[in-house]
């Protein structure tokens, strides 16, 4: 396998590790997020209450 493929492979494992929903998720959120600060409002609110569902989310995926 060359360099370029295992740098890529590492990097893909270290952002999406097993939950691909959540660094899904994760993008969604930061994607609003600039949306919003691009209009001109404070984007700031996105990201907290994105996290405290994706979180949540992810536990009762993991309990069943």
């Amino acid at each position: 396998m060359s360099v370029l493929a295992r740098i890529a492979r590492a990097v893909w494992d270290f952002v999406v590790g097993d939950d691909w929903v959540t660094a899904v998720g994760v993008a969604i959120a930061l994607g609003v997020t600039a949306v919003v600060a691009a209009v001109g409002a404070g984007g700031w609110w996105v990201m907290p209450p994105a996290v405290i569902l994706l979180l949540a989310q992810s536990l009762r995926r993991a309990a069943r």
